[in-house]
């Protein structure tokens, strides 16, 4: 091969590498920026992320939802209240199925921002009475149907359990419990092994935040997955990197 032509090649190689790795990246970044994503976790169990601003910074929320039989469950609400509908429609066209009821585990808006939304498209929504008591008197979205603390549902042949651990990021924040699948829902109160700090903690109890991760680990031994509200979910540390967090806030006070 001539010299001329061995460097016509070599900048076609060159060239082609450049524009390949240029769409690579602008694939990465669009799927970053995309308002909703649908993650599979196991099973029959999915989890959705959305986006809100929080002190000028993009930050994701975490919610789960379940696929039986009877329908599909949400735990927790969208954050950006423009994917309410996007999320119902995308579990329809996945699934095949429809939303049948929603749990939002705190008062604050990334859990109970879409309640009143879902309950108008005849989805039950539920809170705990704490919560529900807090949203009121906060000027947050309401639930049509009150639980208490811990209640057990059994729903399209699975069962799981809303436990109240304690005050920690928020005086009401709950759990979800899936014993026989080991999953643990923990949103807002458990934090994700990429957190350094235990985030906002305008509505937290410090004093009690370790306790409170304490009771969690009692009552959901041996957890194969934890979802914590915010940020990467695929760590299974989580819960053990709230509790030091936790440890470590209550001895500066």
């Amino acid at each position: 091969m001539e010299p001329a032509a061995e460097q016509i090649q070599l900048f076609m190689q060159r060239f082609v590498f450049i524009i390949c790795a240029f769409f690579i990246v602008s694939s990465a970044g669009a799927q970053d920026n995309r308002p909703l994503k649908l993650s599979h976790l196991t099973g029959d169990f999915y989890v959705f992320t959305t986006y809100n601003l929080y002190k000028g910074n993009r930050i994701p929320a975490n919610g789960m939802y379940l696929v039986t039989t009877d329908g599909v469950v949400l735990f927790d609400t969208p954050w950006d209240s423009t994917q309410f509908q996007p999320l119902l429609d995308t579990i329809r066209a996945r699934h095949h199925q429809e939303v049948l009821l929603c749990i939002a585990t705190h008062f604050h808006e990334d859990r109970t921002g879409g309640l009143e939304f879902y309950r108008q498209r005849g989805i039950k929504t539920y809170t705990t009475r704490y919560t529900d008591e807090l949203s009121k008197n906060h000027g947050m979205k309401r639930a049509e149907f009150l639980m208490d603390t811990d209640s057990l549902f059994r729903i399209g042949g699975y069962s799981f359990q809303t436990f109240y651990p304690g005050k920690g990021h928020a005086p009401d924040n709950i759990v979800i419990w899936f014993q026989q699948q080991k999953i643990l829902y923990g949103g807002c109160l458990i934090k994700s092994v990429e957190d350094h700090t235990l985030g906002n903690l305008s509505d937290a109890s410090v004093t009690d935040y370790a306790q409170t991760i304490r009771q969690v680990k009692q009552h959901c031994p041996h957890p194969r997955y934890i979802l914590p509200g915010h940020n990467d979910w695929t760590n299974i540390h989580s819960l053990k990197h709230t509790l030091k967090m936790a440890r470590r806030l209550a001895r500066q006070q």
